[in-house]
């Protein structure tokens, strides 16, 4: 049986290798590395996938969030309401820029921000939401949308973890992750479910004046060479990565469905097993499974299952050991232990298993035959 991977990019990468290289191969000698041809075809092709009318590319996707926030000439101080429970990029561009994180509880199923929560922390000095779309679902949009629209806020979409999932309205329509906020923002992390060979982001919106500023902020604030219309950054998708990620675009639903396959194995064989919970997927959104995470019952040894299984060679990760609102680095907002048990509660409960594309079904039984195993 080959090496468990929590992500097998070796694998992957040899399925699609003489793409890859005869892509790099052409930037190398035309030598159009930065914002070349291969930057907007592959901006051209994202813009047709999610069906919106401009994609940014960016250096990564904390600059992709950041650069939205910049656009926007909110007062320092302002508040914006984020989920507790998601890796710290997100609420970090919030302070860096000045404005004050006002976290929100999730949902114990779902992982997804607590839309009942979010509204009661609504105030007078909010500006924005960020919805984080967390392991792969989205977030309810459509009740997020209602109590933005309620308290005039904008809504600034983290679909880092969720590329390709599909969000669906109680009128049928759908939507692409990222798509129907003010903005949305990406990574191409390599480990993302669209991944570059190396760091990358993109925004995503349908705001045509919007997407004007934010074509400047990436690019120092100009919007023509020299010439500096707004404070500005240097945050740029180069070409040899948006080449690679235009070849992996084209393979995207079928990575969102081998990992779709493999989680569907892992609940499955899990539903039953007392405890531990798998997943819950939402009725109103696919989910692309960037993440595979379970909760465990109270009193089971976290830490020794972790080493149980390395003790076979399966690796796990928690994703997140720490919320947000009792890290060190947020300290100075003031927040407490026991000011958000649901988040609180997950963060001492959850374990993630591999999954990625390239898992067999050998090693799928493998992993599940020895979680079932343990005996803590």
């Amino acid at each position: 049986m080959k090496e468990i991977r929590m992500v097998d990019l070796v694998g992957q990468y040899a399925k699609i290798k003489d793409e890859v290289k005869e892509e790099v191969n052409n930037i190398l000698e035309s030598a159009a590395f930065i914002n070349g041809p291969a930057v907007h075809n592959f901006q051209t092709s994202l813009e047709k996938y999610l069906d919106v009318k401009h994609v940014i590319p960016c250096a990564n996707g904390t600059d992709a969030l950041q650069i939205i926030m910049m656009a926007y000439d909110f007062p320092k101080g302002s508040e914006i309401l984020v989920p507790s429970y998601t890796y710290v990029a997100t609420v970090e561009v919030i302070a860096l820029l000045g404005f004050k994180p006002v976290f929100v509880e999730v949902y114990p199923d779902t992982f997804n921000i607590d839309i009942e929560d979010l509204e009661s922390k609504v105030s007078e000095n909010s500006v924005a939401i960020v919805p984080v779309h967390l392991y792969g679902q989205c977030v309810d949009m459509e009740r997020l949308m209602s109590v933005a629209k309620t308290h005039d806020l904008k809504v600034f979409e983290d679909t880092a973890q969720a590329i390709g999932a599909e969000y669906t309205f109680s009128d049928g329509e759908k939507a692409k992750a990222g798509t129907i906020g003010d903005a949305g923002a990406t990574s191409f992390f390599p480990s993302k479910n669209l991944g570059a060979y190396g760091d990358g982001g993109a925004i995503m919106t349908n705001d045509d004046e919007l997407a004007a500023k934010l074509r400047m902020i990436v690019n120092h604030g100009q919007s023509k060479r020299y010439y500096h219309d707004s404070i500005g950054v240097n945050s740029r998708l180069d070409s040899i990565q948006a080449a690679i990620l235009n070849v992996k675009l084209k393979y995207l639903d079928e990575y969102n469905s081998a990992r779709y396959k493999v989680a569907d194995g892992y609940s499955d064989s899990f539903s039953n097993a007392g405890w531990i919970t798998p997943p819950h997927e939402s009725q109103f959104s696919t989910h692309v499974y960037h993440q595979y995470t379970l909760k465990l019952s109270d009193g089971i040894d976290r830490n020794g299952l972790v080493d149980y299984l390395a003790s076979f060679e399966i690796p796990s990760m928690i994703y997140y050991p720490v919320p947000n609102h009792l890290q060190k680095a947020y300290s100075y907002f003031g927040y407490q232990t026991g000011d958000m048990p649901n988040t609180e509660d997950l963060c001492s409960r959850v374990i993630s298993l591999p999954i990625h594309t390239e898992m067999s079904d050998e090693q799928l039984k493998f992993i599940v035959d020895k979680v079932h195993g343990f005996q803590g």
